[in-house]
Order: C-alpha cells, then sequence, then structure tokens
C-alpha cells in the first residue's frame, strides 16, 4: 500500500511538472505572438500612414520583443498626394497646338504668368503659323509666339484671356536643391492624351543634350516618369507642386519611352524666359573653347595635381578665348582607349567656382554672365596655376 502511495505522489509531482511546462509554454506563445500582434499593428500603421500621404519612420523589430528597435525614414509619395498636387495644378497645364504650313503637331506648356505667358519647348513651335491653347475645362484660346530659344528649347507663347478668366501661374522651384532620387511628377499631353501624370524620380542631374543649333544644353535632369511625344513643354513638378523642369526629349530606339526622360532645369528656365518675354531671345555668353573633362588616370598619365577639370584641346580663332591667350592642344594621345589633344591649359575654375566638368562651365557661363562680362578663369599651365581674365563674346 505504501508503495502505491508513494507511486500516486510521484505521478502527482509528474502531473503538475507537465501542467507548468504546458503553462509555461504557452505563456510564451502568448508572449511571442503578443510581440507578432505588435509588428503586424506597427506594419499596418505604417501602411495605413503611407496611404494617406504622410512621412514617418518605419519601426523595424530585430527580435520577437518591442524591444531593440530602429527606425528606418519611409519617404514614398502617395497617391493622394499626386491627386491633390494634380487638382491644384490641372488647369495650369495646357495642350498646344501648333499648325505649320505643311504640318500640325501637339506639345505641352504651362501658365507662367497672369499676363497670359505660356513657356513649352522651342521645337514645339519652331514651323508655327498659327498656334492655339487648349486648357482642361474646354476653353480654347489663340496664341503667338513671343520669343525662343534654340540653344535652351525653350520658348514663349501668349494668350489674350477673356475678363472673367482668371489665370493660375505655376511656381517655379529650385532645380539645384535636387536630390538623386527625389520624386517628380510630370503632367502633359502624350499622343495628345490631355493632362497625363506620370511619376518618377531624379535618375541624374547636370546631363547635356545637343541643341537644334549643335551646341550643348547644360544641367539637364535625367528622370524616369515616363514622357513621350506630346509631353514635350510641360511642367515636371517636385512634391510641393513647383517647377522644377520643362520636359524636353526622350531616349529610345523605339520612338516611344524606354526608361529615360529629359527635363530642362528650372535654373535656366529662371534665367532666359524673362529676356525671352522682354527682347525675344536670349543672348548666350561665349567662350570660344572645346574640352575634356579628366579623371584620375588621365592626371597621372600627363603628370597632372588636379583629377578634376577641363582639359581646353581646341581655340576658335578670333574668339574670346583666343584673345584672352588661353591655349589648345598641340598633340595627341591615348589614354586608357580614349584619345586626348594635350598641351593646352587645364581650367580648374571660373569666378571661384570649381570646374570639374563641361557642363559646369557651361552651367556657370548661363546662369551668371551675359555677353560683355569679364570672367576669370583659374588654369594649370607649364606647372603653374594662374588667372586668366576673359571678356565673353555673344554665342555665334
Amino acid at each position: 500500500m505504501r508503495a502505491m502511495a508513494n507511486a500516486a505522489v510521484a505521478l502527482g509531482v509528474i502531473a503538475l511538472l507537465l501542467i507548468g511546462l504546458v503553462v509555461l509554454q504557452v505563456e510564451n506563445v502568448g508572449t511571442s505572438l503578443e510581440s507578432v500582434r505588435f509588428r503586424l499593428e506597427s506594419l499596418e500603421s505604417n501602411i495605413s500612414a503611407a496611404r494617406l500621404g504622410l512621412t514617418r519612420t518605419v519601426t523595424v523589430t530585430t527580435t520577437l520583443s518591442p524591444a531593440g528597435t530602429r527606425e528606418v525614414p519611409l519617404q514614398t509619395p502617395s497617391q493622394l498626394n499626386i491627386t491633390e498636387l494634380f487638382e491644384r495644378v490641372k488647369h495650369s497645364v495646357v495642350v498646344v497646338r501648333v499648325y505649320g504650313r505643311f504640318t500640325s503637331s501637339i506639345g505641352s506648356g504651362f501658365v507662367y504668368d497672369e499676363q497670359g505667358h505660356i513657356i513649352t519647348n522651342q521645337h514645339v513651335v519652331s514651323d508655327a503659323v498659327s498656334v492655339y491653347v487648349d486648357f482642361l475645362d474646354r476653353t480654347t484660346l489663340p496664341a503667338r509666339v513671343v520669343g525662343f530659344d534654340i540653344d535652351t528649347d525653350l520658348a514663349v507663347i501668349k494668350i489674350s484671356p477673356p475678363p472673367d478668366m482668371k489665370l493660375a501661374p505655376l511656381s517655379l522651384g529650385d532645380s539645384k536643391s535636387l536630390r538623386i532620387g527625389d520624386s517628380v511628377i510630370a503632367i502633359g499631353n502624350p499622343f495628345g492624351l490631355q493632362g497625363s501624370v506620370t511619376v518618377g524620380i531624379v535618375s541624374q542631374k547636370g546631363r547635356l543634350l545637343p541643341s537644334g543649333r549643335g551646341y550643348l544644353i547644360p544641367g539637364v535632369l535625367q528622370i524616369d516618369a515616363t514622357i513621350n511625344p506630346g509631353n514635350s513643354g510641360g511642367p515636371l513638378l517636385n512634391t510641393r507642386g513647383e517647377v522644377v523642369g520643362v520636359t524636353t526629349a526622350i531616349e529610345t530606339t523605339t520612338g516611344t519611352f524606354a526608361g529615360v526622360g529629359y527635363a530642362i532645369p528650372s535654373s535656366i528656365v529662371k534665367r532666359v524666359v524673362p529676356e525671352l518675354i522682354a527682347k525675344g531671345r536670349f543672348s548666350h555668353s561665349y567662350l570660344g573653347i572645346s574640352g575634356r573633362e579628366i579623371n584620375s588616370m588621365v592626371a597621372q598619365q600627363l603628370g597632372l595635381p588636379f583629377k578634376m577639370g577641363l582639359l581646353i584641346e581646341t581655340v576658335s580663332p578670333n574668339s574670346p578665348a583666343s584673345a584672352a591667350g588661353l591655349r589648345g592642344g598641340s598633340r595627341n594621345v591615348n589614354i586608357a582607349g580614349e584619345s586626348y589633344s594635350i598641351g593646352g591649359d587645364l581650367i580648374v575654375a571660373i569666378g571661384g567656382q570649381p570646374i570639374a566638368s563641361l557642363d559646369d562651365l557651361l552651367n556657370y557661363l548661363i546662369e551668371n554672365t551675359s555677353p560683355g562680362d569679364r570672367v576669370t578663369l583659374t588654369v594649370y599651365r607649364d606647372g603653374q596655376v594662374r588667372n586668366v581674365d576673359v571678356v565673353l563674346g555673344v554665342r555665334p
């Protein structure tokens, strides 16, 4: 009997131990489930915030416990933000219909001021005999070309709004403050589809595009927001609804968008458009050189103390650069598969601002100078750094 009693006690102890283990495991599972619920609620909250267009932080849990977390910023533009932005600007973006002697075309544009000036691309109105502007509310008005500049592909046309029509100009933003990866919104009329909206990012800045005269347009924004024929001249907006660029071109082998679009930056628009309105044209400063930017390998091969700068290869006869005594290359060498004309000056700064590329030089000239201005180039020549003053001319 005693043995049976002892066995019963032992079985009871074992049962209690097993119940305790089960309770402990259930409590652990409950804690784990609570942590998972915490993570799901956090994720759901952040998804809801993204839908509402809020910029907030995502809490990333490194364990099943709320402890030991780190915060990662989430800055994804929401559909609501884009919807609100479009509602704000939709009556400021127009269709530009152009009729030439033999052809007709459709482009885009946007209202610049309350006087009726509208910005578009030069190539949109280049063959214009008559121009019409269509607003989203079905208002159609004739327009005339006020001025254009082939070398920046910008043009200004003007309508005469009726007394009961109030225009809503778009504000020009700061393209220089854009960062790679910033969200941008393009609005225009691809293939004549009025009021189309596409969204993307700034893929890169400082691209060079050839103009209709063979010169280079500096500072061009590369974007992946989809643009197609008909978008030309439309606004590229930042998330505050400010114009940071004018869509102008796509790079394609098919004739349609292939992931690379280009826009003239607002920094150039701000400089060029007022002169187009006042004078009908923009006078570009002229230096009269051609050159190549260098890198560390070129600098090492040529024994240069600078790994960035613009190597002058040719100086145009009777140009401002020639009059100032700037030197071009005298012989050709091959470095890393590329041909360089060497022996000329290396430009490392203009007006005290460092020069790393041709884009830097052209941007400085278009944004800061006018024909007749005197600028100081800092060049490296014959083992010495020296300053050379140049009086700029008018681009031929």
